[in-house]
């Protein structure tokens, strides 16, 4: 990474958040949340966005298409810093289209002079050797760069690109009431957050479904399903409420429209099964008690930390341990030790854009 000092935007500078925003996708909105609350106020900013009416109806702020590279391009030229905003971007897991479409995005903005900032990252997973290079590229490329977890830093350290390393930017989310009524789950609900993912063949997915009907039958709870991510959850969850519903438990569904809301309608919730990383993250957060169903390291990584009940999907054994762990869940509460020292080991995100782009007000923070 290149001395930042060089290339430090004066106040009132112009920024173009690139990440996936617009998805309807709760933990991205999270990740946007929280990014816009460390950035200064004279901010000027534009980020990219699939659903551009969702992004600046729920945050105020001007947006571009994110698939569009021409509007994009005009976008880039009119700012002065692009800032690779949370997730795990630099990875070809979906397809090498978006590793390259983030390396494009990054040789573009230093092309045209603009510093590159890549904030609370995940690198990978990358399949190939063509991948590795096209990443590590990218990082050399950048002027700014935190890390939201060990595996990550410690692959970049591995090329030679060293950076500070916190944990996801999620945690640091400012708590904020809303303000009008929120039609959550039902009192004592079980809350199911759960994702497509090819750990589970039909038996797993039977085997989980047939937990939370015996959870349900001994507590006299009813369902609540939530489709994080509203366009790859809803047709998975659909069907598994119609087979709860078939075996006589009350399901309703639950769309949430914000983190906020997410945090603050699962107070009455009696425990929380998640699969999701960040409905894993704001369900800890809000403080109910909680189970978290690990598809991917990061969950792992994220529920060990908090000490948060799992069971690890990718381990053929791990489903005969769900009826013990489920019933730890259900006393599981978030340690405040735990959550300061997590927001403390994110200091290196705020401290990062203080340094790039200038100080934010504290008391705006957690």
């Amino acid at each position: 990474m290149e001395d930042g000092a060089r290339t430090r935007p004066r106040s009132g500078f112009r920024v173009l958040l690139c990440g996936y925003y617009g998805e309807h996708n709760l933990g991205d909105d999270a990740l946007l949340a929280t990014l816009l609350a460390l950035l200064p106020p004279s901010c000027h900013v534009v980020a990219t966005a699939r659903d551009q009416r969702q992004v600046q109806a729920q945050f105020g702020i001007a947006t571009c298409p994110r698939g569009g590279p021409i509007r994009l391009l005009l976008a880039l030229m009119r700012t002065q810093v692009l800032v690779l905003g949370g997730g795990s971007l630099l990875q070809d897991s979906t397809s090498r289209r978006s590793l390259l479409y983030y390396l494009a995005l990054i040789l573009t903005a230093r092309l045209l002079g603009r510093p590159v900032l890549l904030w609370g990252q995940g690198l990978g997973p990358l399949k190939t050797r063509t991948s590795h290079l096209l990443a590590r590229l990218s990082l050399h490329l950048a002027q700014g760069v935190t890390w939201r977890d060990d595996q990550s830093a410690a692959m970049a350290a591995a090329w030679g690109i060293h950076a500070p390393v916190g944990r996801d930017p999620v945690w640091s989310l400012p708590r904020r009431n809303t303000a009008d009524s929120i039609d959550g789950p039902a009192a004592g609900a079980i809350c199911l957050c759960w994702r497509p993912t090819p750990l589970l063949h039909a038996a797993g997915w039977r085997q989980l479904e047939s937990q939370v009907i015996a959870d349900a039958r001994r507590h006299k709870a009813p369902v609540c399903l939530v489709p994080f991510h509203a366009r790859q959850d809803a047709v998975l969850l659909k069907a598994c409420a119609a087979r709860l519903q078939a075996a006589g438990l009350v399901c309703q569904f639950w769309r949430p429209r914000t983190p906020w809301h997410f945090m603050d309608g699962l107070a009455p919730a009696g425990l929380v099964v998640a699969m999701r990383l960040h409905a894993v993250i704001l369900a800890a957060m809000a403080d109910r008690p909680l189970l978290a169903l690990s598809y991917d390291p990061k969950v792992e990584a994220a529920a060990m930390a908090m000490a948060i009940p799992s069971i690890n999907l990718a381990d053929l054994d791990g489903l005969a341990a769900l009826p013990a762990t489920w019933e730890r869940a259900r006393r599981w509460r978030l340690s405040p030790t735990r959550l300061v020292r997590h927001r403390q080991q994110n200091r290196c995100h705020q401290e990062m854009l203080a340094q790039r782009l200038g100080p934010v007000d504290q008391r705006d923070l957690p």
